[in-house]
């Protein structure tokens, strides 16, 4: 049984993201930290800072690597990180005489940052595409019934009729612009980490900036003229923009719960959850995980904020939190536009 509700046996039905889920597992990790590996080996090898047949051979190697995950994990209880050990099984298959190339100039940080931009630049095109179709599915809607009447409620008043359409936009505006945010952010935030030991990339002497340039092109991040070791405002932002997005989700799954009210039946739902006392109802399921997963962000969001407090070059209590706060928030986000296309699939005017 797994304690986080996402990959939970039978929570994860409810809450869960495979396609998400498929970026932040260890194998995807791992796959992106060997990548850089590769990357930094054959840029090296380009600019000059090792061999480039040793760069070749651990390009090679890294590529088809497979670690030993058991001594991963004994590993990283000792170390605080995972690098020290994948580097160190990597030397062995790579082998002499070129092992001691491997990592050259970088750090465990530079891995595991660059890692994780990587991967979250990957969540990032996913939601954008889920985005992008609930943008089209509110389009379809209104078209076929934004004209329609209803009442309009300010303070949970009745207040004066409004449109379908009209509060529809109120669940689309936002859509719209947190597309606009992302596209504005991405060569801010999904950006190359090396910096070395202490962030300056002193170990790669005249060619760090070639190297990381090279390193970016290669992971298809975007160049970073510096080390942003201690600097977290990129991630907070994203993680910012997680909790926009899965809030505006919350608003369109708390309107639609309220349009669905026996009371209200403003619209139906065909599809519902069961109660096991009562057989004769349909409980709004999907709109109001809406609301909780925009609940669950916004709490995230304070604590991933508390990770922007980096101890001088480097924090390992501030790090650690990122991983793990990070992940579960994309996850949330990823549940949310899964559930809210198919709520919004699951309509039936009256």
């Amino acid at each position: 049984m797994s304690l986080s509700p996402f990959d939970h046996p039978f929570l994860g039905g409810l809450l869960g993201d495979a396609e998400l889920a498929a970026a932040f597992a260890a194998e995807a990790d791992l796959a992106a930290m060997l990548a850089f590996e590769a990357a930094l080996a054959m840029a090296e090898g380009a600019e000059g800072g090792i061999p480039p047949e040793a760069a070749a051979a651990i390009a090679h190697t890294a590529r088809a690597f497979t670690p030993d995950m058991s001594c991963l994990a004994a590993a990283t209880a000792r170390d605080g990180v995972v690098v020290p050990e994948l580097v160190a099984q990597l030397r062995a298959a790579v082998g002499e005489p070129n092992a001691r190339y491997v990592h050259h100039g970088a750090t465990s940080q530079d891995v595991i940052d660059s890692s994780l931009v990587k991967r979250l630049k990957d969540a990032a095109q996913i939601l954008d595409r889920r985005l992008a179709a609930l943008i089209a599915e509110l389009d379809v809607l209104v078209a076929a019934e934004g004209d329609r009447r209803l009442m309009g409620h300010t303070r949970m008043q009745r207040a004066r009729a409004i449109t379908l359409g009209h509060k529809m936009a109120g669940w689309r505006e936002p859509l719209l612009r947190h597309r606009r945010r992302l596209a504005e952010m991405v060569q801010r935030v999904f950006i190359v980490q090396l910096g070395g030991a202490v962030g300056d990339r002193a170990e790669l002497g005249s060619h760090g900036d070639a190297v990381a340039d090279r390193i970016a092109d290669a992971l298809g991040l975007g160049r970073s003229g510096r080390a942003w070791h201690t600097e977290r405002d990129g991630l907070c932002e994203f993680g910012g923009w997680l909790v926009l997005v899965a809030g505006s989700l919350g608003k369109l799954g708390a309107d639609i719960a309220l349009m669905a009210q026996n009371e209200m039946e403003e619209l139906r739902l065909r599809s519902g959850g069961r109660s096991s006392a009562m057989p004769e109802k349909s409980n709004p399921v999907a709109a109001e995980v809406l609301v909780t997963l925009a609940r669950f962000n916004a709490a995230m969001g304070g604590g991933l904020q508390g990770a922007l407090v980096h101890e001088n070059e480097r924090s390992g209590s501030a790090w650690t939190l990122e991983w793990m706060i990070l992940p579960q928030m994309a996850m949330a986000t990823g549940a949310g536009l899964r559930l809210a296309a198919d709520l919004l699939a699951a309509i039936e005017w009256g």
